[in-house]
């Protein structure tokens, strides 16, 4: 099954691609070579280091590229779901006791960012929301419990 991914998200991802590639990868090839150039490698913390990294920037690089060639792009914008909460949608809700208002939006799991309030499909808070109309409660289940939130609005926001 191919993942679903956001056009902003999958911008993203192919920036951060852009940048192992032109510049991350080439720096650690240059620095293992000069590592090298110091002599024995046994004791070489500055060789083993550069090796570590050049590891964890491959194996970035290979999943960067995984995801991406198996992704599918979606253009929130050219969404048509009018008010129901569907892959891609922002949602403000609304906490039932308290009336404090958050707002999410709904992206793929590689992308899915909470600091940047973008959260992944698969995560429990987009699995109640999903199917879900505008002005409808949903209850989400919480580590503190389960709380009570409505759907004050649904957006396709590019």
């Amino acid at each position: 099954m191919r993942a679903p991914m956001t056009t902003k998200g999958a911008q993203r991802l192919r920036a951060e691609l852009d940048e192992l590639k032109s510049v991350k990868r080439p720096a650690i090839i240059e620095a293992i070579a000069e590592a090298r150039a110091h002599g024995d490698l046994k004791e070489n913390a500055e060789y083993h280091a550069a090796r570590e990294q050049q590891s964890f920037i491959e194996g970035r690089i290979k999943q960067l590229e995984g995801e991406l060639s198996h992704a599918d792009v979606i253009d929130v914008s050219k969404l048509n779901a009018g008010d129901k909460v569907v892959f891609g949608a922002t949602v403000t809700i609304a906490d039932v006791e308290t009336d404090e208002e958050k707002r999410y939006q709904i992206v793929g799991d590689l992308e899915a960012d909470i600091k940047q309030g973008l959260i992944a499909i698969s995560s429990p808070v987009a699995r109640a929301l999903i199917g879900k109309l505008e002005g409808d409660s949903v209850s989400i289940d919480a580590p503190a419990g389960t709380r009570e939130y409505d759907i004050v609005s649904v957006e396709y926001i590019g």
